[in-house]
């Protein structure tokens, strides 16, 4: 398996520090209101890496953070006239949802920013005692970026230029730095903000301490991966690196992977352009499914645009692999259960073919494009090898095949029933009524019957497998 490591800027080949064993972080969301489509990709890429694992038979200690205070929590807070605590936890179980709608897996951890105070703390503390961190007159507590002499390892950033872009900058309340590329570990309280107990003045953490301190303890001093999205490279997992690695002596991550962005009509998207587009609304549209298929219709490294026409497309396409299943389960149905034919057992074999190259894209950097390819490949040689009198094992051979390579891509072709048992009942005896009445060309009574499920919301289908029904 190859990965793109963003540190070295090539393909490497997956060693995990643990055989059979993968440790993962993925930054979450900072959670002050509803998730943007721009959350949603790493949630489904990062979502996509760790079921390929597991499927390839590791043990996955998946974690992803939810960043709540921060100054945008704390805006809304004040806004609201409610506490941190509330807006946090509400956009919390909000997100959740979203996440499930998406099908992405809960993560083995979701660890709380405010819930880990002490361990920064105790971080920042290890810092200063190392030399890399100092505390100034006010509480505030820096991180001296000259002190570690391999940062920017990670962005490839010069510190001489950095040093230079940032000459003559003064922020304000950071006149105490000793050099403008210090960045803030730990800060005094301000009215009207939350703020815990340190050994240097009452404040709160700075936002880069969070995941190191996380990552730590959830998952150790050295992980394999770390992910998220490019737009984190520089500062937030380059100042991760520093403090990690300062604090504990050791490497800190492996492999690093990042996402593209996502564009809005091959524009940036942004509130001030009126295209902010949340997940909740696009849900409202379409079935989440079909906002996962746009996701991983592109290599997870390369820039995605998000559209109404390519929409349809990812809609369109979603559902030729969802009548695929349905078509095997109808057949399976009716299917006799026999010994699989020496035709079929070869079929299964050349089926397989599939697999295997899903398995090779996947492989290369996850190239979920190429792999949704070869997800198609086996739909068209499905809907091609389906021939009458086929048995139910080869029949439920095909659709394991199917049901197995898009699970790992976490998308749904078995749709949940959408009737009780004795509603489908009734369903299907109106079917054999109409059924009968077209064979004694009854058509009148046929196309009454139709009126009459359809008065009810069900919808039928006369298709060559037979008639079938999906309420609308």
């Amino acid at each position: 398996m190859q990965i793109f490591n963003t540190e070295t800027r090539r393909l490497e080949e997956f060693v995990p520090i643990t055989p059979g064993e993968v440790r993962m972080y993925v930054c979450g969301p900072t959670v002050y209101n509803l998730i943007h489509i721009g959350n949603a990709r790493p949630m489904i890429v990062f979502d996509t890496v760790r079921r390929y694992f597991e499927y390839k038979g590791y043990k996955v200690n998946y974690v992803s953070n939810f960043t709540d205070v921060d100054d945008k929590i704390i805006k809304k807070a004040n806004e609201e006239g409610v506490s941190c605590s509330e807006i946090s936890e509400r956009y919390i179980r909000e997100c959740k949802k979203d996440m499930a709608d998406l099908n992405v897996k809960p993560a083995t951890t979701h660890p709380q920013a405010t819930k880990e105070i002490p361990g920064m703390i105790e971080m920042i503390q290890e810092l200063i005692d190392r030399g890399f961190a100092y505390v100034v007159d006010d509480g505030t507590v820096y991180f001296s970026v000259k002190k570690d002499p391999d940062y920017g390892k990670l962005s490839h950033k010069n510190l001489d230029d950095l040093q230079f872009n940032m000459r003559g900058i003064a922020v304000s309340g950071e006149d105490q730095k000793r050099d403008p590329l210090d960045f803030v570990l730990w800060k005094p309280k301000k009215e009207g903000e939350p703020y815990w107990d340190s050994p240097w003045c009452k404040g709160r953490p700075g936002w880069h301490i969070e995941c190191s301190v996380m990552s730590r303890k959830y998952l150790g001093d050295t992980i394999d991966i770390h992910a998220g999205g490019e737009d984190l490279v520089f500062p937030h997992h380059e100042n991760e690196i520093a403090q990690s690695e300062c604090a504990n002596g050791k490497p800190f991550v492996h492999y690093w992977m990042h996402n593209a962005f996502l564009n809005i009509d091959n524009h940036k998207m942004s509130k001030s352009l009126g295209n902010f587009k949340t997940v909740r609304e696009i849900d409202a549209k379409y079935d989440p499914q079909v906002l996962r298929f746009l996701m991983l219709s592109a290599h997870y490294r390369s820039p995605l645009n998000f559209s109404a026409d390519l929409m349809e497309s990812a809609k369109a396409s979603y559902e030729r692999m969802v009548t695929c299943a349905q078509n095997l389960d109808f057949r399976i149905g009716n299917a006799e259960a026999k010994e699989l034919s020496a035709d079929e057992k070869e079929l299964l074999q050349k089926a397989d073919g599939s697999r295997a190259a899903f398995e090779k894209a996947m492989d290369d950097d996850f190239n979920t494009a190429d792999a949704l390819a070869a997800v198609f490949d086996l739909v068209r040689f499905i809907n091609s090898n389906m021939p009458e009198g086929s048995s139910r094992a080869y029949l439920e051979g095909l659709k394991k095949e199917l049901v197995t390579l898009t699970d790992v891509l976490g998308l749904i072709v078995e749709r949940a029933p959408q009737a009780d048992e004795d509603e489908t009942a009734w369903i299907q005896e109106k079917i054999d009524e109409r059924q009968a009445a077209r064979k004694s060309r009854d058509f009148a009574k046929a196309d009454s019957i139709r009126d009459e499920l359809k008065d009810k919301g069900i919808i039928l289908e006369d298709t060559k497998e037979g008639v079938k029904w999906h309420k609308a």
